[in-house]
């Protein structure tokens, strides 16, 4: 669906295609554990989100240089343009990286060659949020947020993401602390694994702006109100949902009331190459199996511009939501 929308939950290293990691592991000489992209797509089915989190950082390794950072945001912009998203708050993980013996400043400088010039090429506007890995220690967290402070222009915000479960966002009370005192926006994952307890840790201890995924909020009335009453937008993932069973089905999948209820939801694609599909693919999921009209998805994609850090372009913004309303469906 190419119904303008920004994309607000995406993970750069999500969009590892199979045919973009065997290019890269042959350009730097490395041998995948799988015979060809066939049988490396079979390996993309998961059982939760740990599960998942094994492949990721597996393949993680064919990135190497500038450059295939590089090309890993073009295919990613490309496709995501393709879909329909006008503007893209993009995450990535440092410490996935530096863990491995890559530079920080390699990742950047390679993301920022394929985001710098995004606007002209791919016609998508972005932004860089840089993630901690939760299942990492606070003091890792703040050791990257200070090797990060050289690439703060390109950095907006920090994130926080990986496996939720066990490890609370008050953990990361600190470190959040020093990103606001150096004017990063802020957002974490919260209530996708985790308990609705997570969320309210997240908005009450690390200040966030936003909480991606957030979808265990049905779960508190209390909290709902509260995020219906702030107007705190939730980044809600369906098809990731669905592959990470954390719904049964995708008819299962609780977004036609939430937004009954008044949250302010918004729908992106968190991996797109290992959920099974980009921006527009989610769109056309919950437009098809939750029978969302055309006005809740428009609803979507104006909450979408409406929750992105633009308040540096409020013209660009108020632009982008002028083609929402003017988009006609088909």
């Amino acid at each position: 669906m190419s119904l303008p929308k920004a994309e607000l939950h995406l993970h750069i290293e999500g969009t590892l295609e199979p045919e973009l990691a065997f290019e890269l592991a042959t350009r730097n000489g490395l041998t995948l554990p799988y015979a060809n992209t066939e049988e490396l797509r079979e390996a993309y089915r998961f059982e939760d989100l740990q599960s998942f989190l094994n492949l990721y950082y597996e393949l993680m390794a064919v990135l190497r240089t500038e450059r295939d950072c590089e090309d890993l945001a073009n295919e990613y912009l490309e496709r995501a343009a393709a879909q329909g998203v006008r503007h893209a708050e993009i995450f990535f993980d440092p410490q996935a990286h530096t863990s491995r013996g890559l530079e920080l400043g390699t990742v950047v400088e390679g993301l920022w060659r394929a985001l710098g010039d995004s606007e002209s090429r791919h016609g998508v506007s972005t932004r860089l949020i840089m993630c901690f890995l939760r299942d990492e220690s606070a003091e890792s967290a703040l050791a990257t947020l200070e090797a990060a402070k050289p690439y703060l222009d390109r950095i907006t915000g920090v994130g926080l993401d990986s496996a939720e479960v066990g490890h609370p966002p008050a953990k990361f009370r600190e470190v959040y602390e020093t990103a606001a005192a150096l004017g990063l926006r802020r957002v974490a994952h919260a209530g996708e694994e985790g308990p609705p307890e997570y969320i309210t840790e997240a908005l009450d201890v690390l200040g966030v702006e936003r909480v991606d995924h957030g979808l265990r909020c049905v779960e508190d009335p209390e909290l709902v109100e509260r995020l219906v009453r702030e107007r705190v937008p939730l980044t809600l993932c369906p098809l990731s949902n669905v592959r990470l069973r954390t719904v049964d089905t995708l008819a299962d999948h609780p977004l036609p009331a939430m937004l009954d209820a008044g949250l302010m939801c918004t729908v992106h694609s968190d991996d797109p190459a290992y959920f099974g599909g980009y921006a527009g693919d989610n769109f056309d999921a919950v437009r098809g199996t939750l029978g969302l009209s055309e006005e809740r998805l428009r609803e979507l994609a104006r909450n979408s511009f409406l929750a992105s850090f633009l308040e540096d372009d409020e013209e660009l913004r108020a632009r982008y939501l002028a083609e929402v309303e003017a988009y006609e469906f088909r």
